[in-house]
């Protein structure tokens, strides 16, 4: 099974125990260790709002370490944010920043499908070409 799925025999017999004690709920994704997330969504959107829509005093962009002072996050948390966003603030020109007031609570629900899609799903992407 692992040669014809291209996977290791270890994957598929976690996969296989997964099921016998689960059944098909087990083949979904299962929650992964460590501790729980201390960056809340409220602060993931006001770092993405700062990022998108201010500049510090005397400079011309965002910094990871300006802006986790800022907003009292580590450096490491900022830098995950922006990952995640594909935010690149040094890269960024000011036209091509959203207007668009319901741009978090867009860009949340976008992530949220790629994250945690509902069952049968179909998500699709238009992009906009000016």
């Amino acid at each position: 099974m692992a040669a014809q799925l291209g996977s290791t025999p270890q994957a598929v017999g976690r996969w296989r125990a997964r099921f016998v004690q689960y059944r098909t709920a087990g083949l979904g994704d299962m929650p992964r260790p460590g501790g729980p997330r201390t960056v809340t969504d409220e602060q993931v959107a006001a770092v993405v709002t700062r990022t998108l829509e201010s500049t510090p005093k005397n400079a011309t962009h965002w910094s990871t370490r300006s802006m986790a002072k800022k907003m009292g996050l580590s450096q490491s948390s900022v830098s995950r944010i922006w990952l995640a966003f594909g935010l690149q603030p040094h890269r960024s020109e000011p036209s091509l920043l959203s207007t668009d007031p319901y741009f978090n609570d867009k860009v949340h629900d976008v992530v949220g499908l790629y994250l945690d899609p509902p069952e049968r799903a179909l998500v699709f992407c238009v992009d906009e070409k000016s």
